[in-house]
């Protein structure tokens, strides 16, 4: 691995933890400043290291640079010596005490207790998501507004209001409670699940799948679903889905990183130790009476997982997984979703009457998503020119070169 590479690598990988570890350390206000020194030494990394070649502790360098960065800004302003001395003397000689061994399990916590912080109820659910995407999972603008169907600038909004009430929060991450920490758990179990979800399927222009991203969810996930306060079937299903969709990830890509089709993949290459992993988790997560969406779509990929071929689906019990989904979690793109379902059941004629007097809201009909599914059933209806107009709209407003490529194999263009 080249050094830029590297740099980027511990971009993606290393961001969101120092970002955690050190605002756990220096207080939660201080994020937005945390970021600023994190980013920066990131950026010395890649002009150092470029040079000199790589220290013998790489994360221990950059933690090391970031807290000196911080360390000086914050000493810097009028009158922050005093506030320093006077609020925040035990945060300073936790971070003068520069952490010797980067224990996992000690920097995950930080993870979670900083995804927690983030969730705080003062701040608007949509601005949670934003600031946790933005601040601890390394996701850019773009991503998030592509992942959460809205705009850039709400992104930049959401993110200020966030930002804004963030500075105005005077607690240790520590200093949360336990119902705290169970009333926000659904929120973090959210964040998690888009984490997992842009790993999947991508929004990056240049990576169709981003496996880094789902490894981070996962472990994060694992950490969650062993503490107690993430001891829930909710938490449990999430972890399940997570596996089951991880077990099919080497079979989605060519050999060229182009995604392909179900039915075009190999199912050898399919990890059934981890769908069997995944099966074990949505077992466990069927103890009590909760359903989540969670649920639903851990059971969609275990009928996916279990099926010896496409033909072989049990399509009937898709279809009932995403009446269950539409029943817990109402969304139009699970409407959509079962629409496709029901097509592969019993026929493309009844897929699109499930459409037909459907009223799509503008975030999913102004999408590839809305356009690419009626293309497909018109297609299979032998409708040529309805298929042709939702074929091009598809293709325009494709989010990503690897997503266009795929409508393209997808409507036989």
């Amino acid at each position: 691995m080249t050094t830029p590479k590297l740099v980027e690598h511990f971009f993606r990988h290393e961001y969101g933890r120092l970002v955690a570890m050190l605002s756990c350390r220096v207080g939660v206000q201080y994020t937005e400043d945390v970021e600023d020194a994190v980013q920066s030494a990131l950026v010395t990394a890649l002009g150092s290291w470029t040079k000199s070649g790589l220290p013998d502790n790489p994360s221990a360098w950059l933690y090391r640079v970031a807290r000196n960065n911080l360390m000086s800004e914050l000493r810097q302003r009028t009158g922050r010596r005093r506030i320093l001395d006077k609020n925040f003397k035990e945060g300073i000689d936790t971070l003068d005490r520069e952490p010797e061994v980067f224990l996992e399990g000690e920097i995950c916590d930080d993870m979670l207790r900083m995804l927690f912080v983030c969730c705080d109820e003062s701040i608007p659910v949509e601005s949670q998501l934003v600031l946790a995407l933005k601040t601890l999972c390394g996701f850019d603008v773009r991503e998030i507004a592509l992942r959460l169907f809205t705009s850039e600038a709400n992104v930049y909004k959401r993110l200020a209001r966030a930002r804004s009430r963030l500075r105005e929060i005077e607690f240790q991450p520590g200093d949360l409670s336990d119902e705290q920490y169970s009333s926000r758990l659904p929120a973090v179990n959210k964040i998690l699940y888009l984490l997992f979800t842009e790993g999947y399927l991508s929004s990056h222009a240049e990576m169709a799948i981003r496996r880094e991203l789902c490894g981070e969810a996962i472990r994060l996930a694992t950490i969650l679903a062993g503490h107690p306060i993430g001891h829930a079937p909710e938490t449990f299903a999430l972890r399940a889905l997570m596996h089951l969709h991880s077990a099919r990830m080497s079979a989605r890509q060519d050999t060229s990183g182009g995604l392909l089709l179900l039915e075009e993949q190999d199912r050898s290459l399919w990890d059934y130790r981890e769908i069997q992993v995944g099966l074990e988790w949505l077992g466990k997560s069927a103890q009590g009476d909760a359903f989540s969406r969670y649920h639903a779509e851990a059971g969609i990929a275990a009928e996916h997982c279990l099926a010896p071929s496409l033909e072989e689906t049990r399509w009937d019990r898709i279809v009932e997984c995403y009446e269950l989904l539409e029943h817990v979690a109402p969304s139009a793109i699970h409407t959509l979703n079962r629409a496709v379902a029901v097509s592969e059941w019993r026929g493309p004629e009844e897929g699109l009457a499930i459409l037909k007097n459907f009223e799509a809201p503008g975030w999913l009909s102004g999408s590839y998503l809305w356009s690419a599914v009626l293309a497909y059933l018109h297609l299979r209806c032998g409708n040529t020119d309805a298929a042709d107009h939702y074929r091009d709209t598809a293709l325009k407003s494709a989010p990503t070169p690897a997503v266009e490529a795929l409508l393209k194999h997808r409507l036989q263009i």
